[in-house]
């Protein structure tokens, strides 16, 4: 039986803020390998680096020391612009507060990452419309966010962060303003998405329910790392 290739791998990584004088070390050599398809809960107290690590691991932040690597590639190296279109062909992000363009339908906003594309109008619907019947809202494509349930918006988020087919799906507190009920449905669908779809997510939650959607969790604190395996 092959090993699982590695998606994310860790080394070292050190993550340092200058408030005027005072340096602020969020988070001190920190060494983490993510698997292909893994689903990676990360955890921890507020102002413990989890959601920096997560930042760093999807490309919108760089590192004061050490490498980030993403099959093969030292996205820590990048430039700016390198970065910006590496995380387009990569990366989908989810947000708790969904950030969708209120003045657009849902299938426009889903089709947002796809303008950075080359494909055609006829292309980006089409593709946008898969996405949406993905998580279960293709009879919402033409409502706008106020249209739509909290649940719904972030359904809507979720298929526009994998209309692009990313690698790695990034979700930052993706149930922080949600319901229970609600917020499982939204869990179950992510994890649909990691366990039939081979979507590698890394999700940064607050939540001891919400992680146990995870097959791992990390914690953090005070910017080091300890693992706790959590069976598939």
């Amino acid at each position: 039986m092959s090993a699982v290739p590695t998606l994310v791998e860790i080394r070292g990584v050190t993550k340092v803020y200058k408030r005027g004088r005072e340096r602020i070390e969020v988070l001190h050599g920190i060494d983490l390998d993510i698997p292909s398809g893994d689903f990676v809960a990360l955890m921890g107290p507020s102002g413990s680096g989890k959601t920096t690590l997560l930042n760093l691991i999807g490309g919108l932040d760089t590192p004061t020391g050490g490498s980030v690597t993403v099959e093969g590639r030292r996205i820590d190296q990048l430039s700016g612009g390198e970065l910006a279109a590496w995380r387009a062909g990569h990366v989908g992000f989810v947000f708790q507060f969904y950030n969708l363009l209120p003045a657009l339908s849902a299938q426009r906003n889903v089709e947002l990452p796809l303008l950075l594309t080359d494909l055609s109008a006829a292309e980006r619907r089409r593709r946008a419309h898969i996405a949406l019947t993905l998580v279960g809202l293709e009879d919402r494509a033409r409502h706008k966010p106020r249209e739509l349930s909290g649940g719904q918006e972030q359904r809507v988020a979720i298929a526009r962060a994998i209309v692009s087919d990313p690698t790695l799906l990034v979700c930052d507190e993706p149930t922080g303003d949600l319901d229970r009920a609600t917020a499982d449905e939204v869990l179950r669908l992510i994890q649909t998405l990691n366990r039939e779809h081979g979507k590698t997510v890394v999700m940064v939650t607050h939540d001891p329910k919400a992680a146990e959607y995870a097959r791992r969790r990390v914690h953090l604190d005070k910017g080091t790392m300890t693992a706790e395996p959590v069976p598939a």
